[in-house]
């Protein structure tokens, strides 16, 4: 079963393809969106990587989580489901 990951702190020059690109070395990546305006499409520094299992995730939440991205540290932990 997959699971789905909050990333914050993204910088505004990563984009979908970038995001999957940090991920897949921690594991297959099924899906990588970072989350963008609707009236301007920049990012909006965050995004949602789904990873195909969970130990993947939890290795991607050890190695990437306050790691540095383009400068910035970014945040990486299990998403919260909609409420």
């Amino acid at each position: 079963m997959s699971t789905k990951l909050f990333v914050g702190s993204l910088p505004w020059s990563v984009d979908d393809n970038a995001l999957q690109t940090v991920f897949q070395t921690h594991g297959e990546v099924v899906s990588a969106k970072v989350v963008t305006d609707r009236e301007t499409g920049r990012s909006r520094g965050f995004g949602f990587v789904e990873m195909e299992d969970s130990t993947a995730a939890n290795n991607a939440i050890k190695a990437l989580n306050n790691s540095e991205l383009n400068g910035r540290n970014i945040v990486v932990n299990e998403a919260k489901p909609r409420s």
